[in-house]
């Protein structure tokens, strides 16, 4: 048998080996609606080799032997020095033998941050004359919580249960580049060319706040320079809706505090005569937001939301999914549906709150007090006054006994592309040809990415196409994708690289 022949019965073996042991844990695999024929593809369009070769490679099951050899390796950036080993290991046993096949030139770099993992930064360029797309995507998770997950589910493996497949990093975020990698593999098997140039970075340190990324950036801005990020992260708005974002929330965190004595003083002796620390917290955290989640510190609003905004976000609702806390219509900013709460204004968050022992309470009034909170913010905010608002409003209602301390935790700022903008519009006319679904054109995602990197300092317009939906459990034990949302996810990246390759990128 030719050698050629004799490695694609290899390949077809291995595949129906994986689909049978698929087939065996979930039994549902091959009768399961986004597995049937015909394949998934919008009938408006003709169906395409290449969406057939990447739907083929889903559908036996490669695409998930993949994912697994990736959620075995243990990339818990939270433990810091422990993981590195393994950090490095994802980039140059999985991601750099991907690329290479794909005609990338490569290299692992280490991380300017001592004790923060590598990033990996890669390029194929087929003509220097054609445009350039940056792609990014984070191998690091965070910790496995190993014995906390559901049916004593193995973090380190994929678990299939009807639609749903467990593993950590799954959804976040290693499901969501290898979608990226998978697309642009197949393109060039079917077609020999992707017709743009493309580059990628791959970093082993978001979940920590991607220590070291934007020195990285700063340092090779030339070797990075492109026309547009396109990347996947976070979750759809709904779990049945292709989804766009163009941005994301930023975060800032800060410490509010109060230290009145050292140590306890018995209550019996002292209530009454001297002042408890948590209970002037409490209300002093209460005259900036109201019981209603309704900020009344003017300085931690945003100045307004864009018409743009408010036209995108029309009609749109949140679907969290089955297991998800119900929104409370009744907390947030009042006048805005529960979408712009979320995507078009700003949050407050107490994250942590202490005084006194609480495991073990005593008949005792604390001499300290001290809450971490949190705003998630949009475009239009102005971070540079946090601060100082808050400090103002606080010594307004007579809360001088308070101390703010900033954080030293990372921050981002907040980013936006106008969902009118002609990249966008391109982008969401692509998806919706290849999945026969109206695309959900997001400004920002609510949650925080390092989003700002790459437009300050790289100055690239940016396009988010999210895998996971709001109730993944990212972050969480029992984190999961959905198999009919990865495969749309997939087949709807695949479309857009097509397009960007035969249609040019609009600018």
């Amino acid at each position: 048998m030719p050698e050629a022949t004799h490695a694609k019965s290899l390949k077809a073996t291995k595949h129906a080996q994986t689909q049978s042991l698929l087939m065996k844990e979930y039994p549902s695999f091959i009768v399961h609606p986004v597995f049937r024929s015909p394949l998934t593809i919008s009938e408006k369009m003709t169906p395409d080799a290449t969406l057939s070769a990447v739907s083929e490679h889903f559908d036996t099951g490669a695409f998930f032997e993949t994912l697994a050899r990736r959620v075995a390796i243990r990339t818990e950036s939270q433990k810091g020095a422990e993981r590195l080993g393994e950090c490095q290991a994802y980039l140059e046993q999985e991601i750099g033998p991907a690329l290479t096949r794909m005609g990338f030139e490569w290299k692992i770099h280490p991380n300017t941050v001592e004790g923060m993992g590598p990033i990996l930064a890669g390029a194929r360029i087929e003509d220097k004359s054609l445009p350039t797309i940056l792609t990014y995507g984070h191998g690091d998770v965070v910790n496995g919580l190993e014995g906390r997950w559901e049916k004593d589910r193995d973090p380190w493996a994929l678990t299939y249960d009807g639609d749903r497949i467990y593993g950590r990093g799954t959804a976040d975020n290693k499901v969501q580049h290898s979608i990226h990698l998978a697309a642009l593999e197949h393109i060039l098997k079917t077609r020999g060319t992707l017709g743009f140039n493309v580059k990628i970075i791959l970093e082993t340190g978001e979940e920590t706040g991607s220590p070291g990324l934007r020195e990285f950036c700063e340092t090779h801005k030339e070797m990075l320079k492109s026309d547009i990020l396109f990347a996947s992260d976070g979750p759809r708005v709904g779990k049945d809706m292709p989804t766009l974002f163009t941005g994301a929330r930023g975060i800032f965190d800060f410490q509010m505090s109060v230290n009145y004595r050292d140590g306890g003083n018995h209550s019996g002796n002292w209530g009454g005569l001297i002042a408890d620390p948590a209970v002037v917290l409490a209300n002093a955290i209460a005259c900036m937001i109201d019981r209603n989640g309704h900020l009344k510190v003017d300085g931690l609003k945003p100045d307004e939301i864009p018409g743009s905004i408010r036209q995108a976000l029309g009609g749109l609702e949140i679907d969290p999914g089955p297991n998800s806390p119900e929104p409370q219509p009744w907390w947030g900013e009042p006048g805005l549906s529960p979408i712009e709460r979320v995507l078009a204004w700003n949050s407050f968050a107490v994250r942590a709150m202490l005084s006194g022992y609480p495991d073990e309470p005593q008949n005792a009034i604390a001499g300290w007090a001290r809450a971490h909170c949190q705003l998630r913010f949009v475009v239009g905010s102005h971070p540079e006054r946090f601060m100082s608002s808050i400090r103002a409003h606080l010594d307004a209602h007579g809360f001088e006994d308070v101390t703010l301390t900033g954080s030293d935790e990372p921050t981002f700022n907040a980013t936006r592309l106008d969902p009118t903008d002609p990249l966008v519009v391109f982008a969401a006319d692509a998806m919706e040809e290849v999945t026969g679904k109206k695309t959900a054109v997001v400004p920002n995602l609510g949650g925080s990415l390092p989003n700002d990197i790459f437009v300050d300092v790289l100055g690239l317009k940016t396009l988010w196409m999210p895998h996971s939906y709001a109730g993944c459990s990212q972050h969480a034990p029992n984190e999961h994708i959905l198999i009919s949302t990865t495969r749309e996810g997939l087949l709807a990246a695949t479309g857009l690289y097509l397009a960007f390759g035969e249609k040019g990128i609009p600018t």
